[in-house]
C-alpha cells in the first residue's frame, strides 16, 4: 500500500495530448456546463483508495464463486434436468440479462451523472446483488427450483453490471492522470486476490470435505447453498468501506435528464458529440468490446480445453484456476505501475500480443502433454487482468468530467453487443478442426482482431466543441 499513489504530477504519457484533456472538460455539447469536478490535482488518500478497492475484493464473491466456478456449475448439474437442456435455459436467462444491461446501462449511468446519486445507485445495485446471492440458498437440487435459480442469477447479473458502472465511474474521483494506471490496477488486482481467498475458503470449508464447516454436508447440496450465504456476507461486508470513504459527486444542475426518455435523448446527443469531438473514445469502445469478449472466452472455455484436451481432473482445474488468478492479480497490480510509467495503451497491446502467442503455443504444442497448458495457458492468463485494468484507466483518462457514468455505461453496452464473438469463434474453430483444442485458435483470433482495431486507433485531442459550453460552441 505504501507505493499506491505516486506523487502528483500535472501530466503523464496517457494524460497529455490524445483525449486526456477531456478529463478536465468543463462542458459538453449537449448539456452545457457541468458542475461535476474535473480530475483531482492530487490523488486521493491511500485509505480512500484502499476502501474503494475493497468493493472489488468483495465483488469477487459474485464473479468468481457464483457465476464462474461454483453456482453455475451446480445449476447445470443433473439434479435440475438434462444437462444440455439446462445449459440452454441458463444461456437464455443470461442473454435476457445481457440485453437488459446493454439497453439500460448507459442511460442509467447518465442519470447518476446528472443527479449526483452515484453512491446511492451503487448501494442499491450492490444490495440487490447481495440479496440475490443470499437467496440462492433456497435453490434446492430439484428441477422445480431451476427457474428460481435462473431468475436470481439473471437479476444478480443485471444489478452487478449496473453497480460496476457506478463503481468504475469513481476512478476519476480518486486518481490524477499520472496515477490512473496504478489505482485502477490495484483495484482490479484486489478483485482477483479476493476471489481466490474466498474461493479457497469455499472449497476448503464446504465443497471438498465430506462434512464441512457448521456440520454442512453435500446432502441436499447444502454445501453449495450455504456457500452462497457466505458469498453474500463477504460482498456486503467489504462493500461498506466505499460508501464511507468516497465522497458523493455533486448533481449537474444544468442537466436536462429527468427520466429514461430524456436520458436516452441526451445519450444520443452525447454520442454525437463524442463522434464530433472525441472520436477515438468511441473507437476504443468498439475495439475494447472485441478484445474484452476474447478475454471472456478465455475464462469461459479454459476449463473445457483443460479437461477435454489435456485430461485435467476437476480438482486440477480448480488448482489451475487458483494459480492463474493469483498470478494475474499480482500482474495486474504491477501492470498498473507500468501504465503510469509508459502508457495504458502500451500495456494493453503488449498483453494482448502475449496472450495470442501463448494460445497459439498451446494449440501447436498440445500433443506434448499437460505441461504445455500449465506453461503457456498460465502465460496467457497472466495478462488477462492487466488488459482489463488498463482498459478501465485508458477510458477513464478520456472521459469528459461529469460523463463518467454515461461512458462506463456505454463501455458495458458495447461489451454486451459483441458477446457472441468468442463463443461463435470457438465453436467454428472446433467444428473446422474437429478437436476441442482447435477452439484456442478461435479465441486467439478474437483477441487478435481486438488488437488490430486498437493498433489502428489514433488518439486525437478533443475538438473544442467537447471542451466548451454552449456559448462558446455557438
Amino acid at each position: 500500500m505504501s507505493d499506491l499513489p505516486a506523487s502528483p504530477t500535472p501530466t503523464s504519457p496517457e494524460g497529455s495530448g490524445a483525449d486526456a484533456a477531456t478529463a478536465a472538460t468543463p462542458g459538453h455539447p449537449a448539456t452545457g456546463a457541468f458542475s461535476a469536478p474535473a480530475a483531482p490535482l492530487e490523488p486521493a488518500k491511500k485509505r480512500t483508495i484502499f476502501a474503494w478497492s475493497l468493493w472489488d475484493w468483495g465483488s469477487a464473491a459474485f464473479q468468481a464463486v457464483v457465476t464462474t466456478f461454483v453456482f453455475t456449475v451446480y445449476l447445470t448439474s443433473g439434479a435440475f434436468g438434462e444437462e444440455a437442456e439446462v445449459s440452454v435455459k441458463l444461456g437464455f436467462a443470461l442473454t435476457i440479462a445481457g440485453v437488459t444491461i446493454a439497453l439500460l446501462a448507459p442511460v442509467l449511468g447518465k442519470i447518476t451523472d446528472a443527479t449526483g446519486n452515484r453512491k446511492h445507485w451503487l448501494a442499491i445495485t450492490t444490495g440487490i446483488t447481495v440479496a440475490c446471492t443470499a437467496l440462492l440458498v433456497l435453490v434446492a437440487p430439484e428441477p422445480q427450483y431451476l427457474i428460481l435459480g435462473l431468475i436470481l442469477l439473471a437479476i444478480g447479473n443485471i444489478a452487478f453490471e449496473f453497480a460496476g458502472v457506478s463503481y468504475n465511474s469513481m476512478l476519476n474521483q480518486l486518481a490524477t492522470p499520472a496515477t490512473l494506471g496504478r489505482i485502477s490496477g490495484f483495484g482490479w488486482g484486489m478483485g482477483y486476490l479476493g476471489g481466490i481467498v474466498l474461493l479457497s475458503l469455499v472449497l476448503v470449508g464446504f465443497i471438498l470435505p465430506e462434512t464441512g464447516w457448521f456440520g454442512v454436508t453435500s446432502e441436499g447440496a447444502w454445501n453449495v447453498r450455504v456457500a452462497m450465504v457466505l458469498c453474500a456476507v463477504w460482498f456486503a461486508v467489504f462493500a461498506i468501506p466505499v460508501f464511507v470513504a468516497v465522497p458523493e459527486v455533486p448533481a449537474n444542475e444544468n442537466s436536462r435528464v429527468t427520466g429514461l426518455l430524456s436520458g436516452y435523448a441526451e445519450l444520443f446527443r452525447s454520442i454525437a458529440g463524442l463522434w464530433r469531438g472525441s472520436r477515438s473514445t468511441l473507437f476504443f469502445l468498439i475495439s475494447s468490446a472485441v478484445f474484452r469478449d476474447g478475454l471472456a472466452g478465455v475464462f469461459t472455455f479454459a476449463g473445457i480445453i483443460a479437461a477435454r484436451s489435456f485430461d485435467f481432473a476437476p480438482q486440477t482445474i480448480i488448482v489451475f484456476a487458483i494459480v492463474a488468478n493469483v498470478v494475474s492479480g499480482a500482474a495486474t497490480i504491477i501492470g498498473g505501475f507500468l501504465e503510469d510509467r509508459f502508457t495504458a495503451k502500451g500495456v494493453i497491446i503488449t498483453s494482448l500480443a502475449a496472450m495470442v502467442i501463448g494460445m497459439l503455443l498451446v494449440f501447436m504444442l498440445a500433443p506434448l502433454g499437460p505441461w504445455v497448458f500449465w506453461t503457456f495457458g498460465l502465460l496467457s492468463s497472466i495478462f488477462v487482468g492487466p488488459v482489463q485494468a488498463a482498459s478501465r484507466s485508458y477510458l477513464a483518462a478520456r472521459i469528459p468530467a461529469g460523463m463518467e457514468g454515461e461512458i462506463f455505461g456505454l463501455y458495458a453496452t458495447t461489451g454486451r453487443a459483441v458477446s457472441f464473438l468468442a463463443p461463435a469463434a470457438f465453436t467454428a474453430a472446433v467444428a473446422l478442426g474437429g478437436t476441442t483444442i482447435s477452439g484456442t485458435i478461435g479465441i486467439a483470433l478474437v483477441l487478435l482482431l481486438g488488437l488490430v482495431l486498437l493498433l489502428v486507433l489514433r488518439d486525437r485531442r478533443p475538438a473544442a466543441s467537447l471542451q466548451a459550453g454552449p456559448a462558446s460552441a455557438a
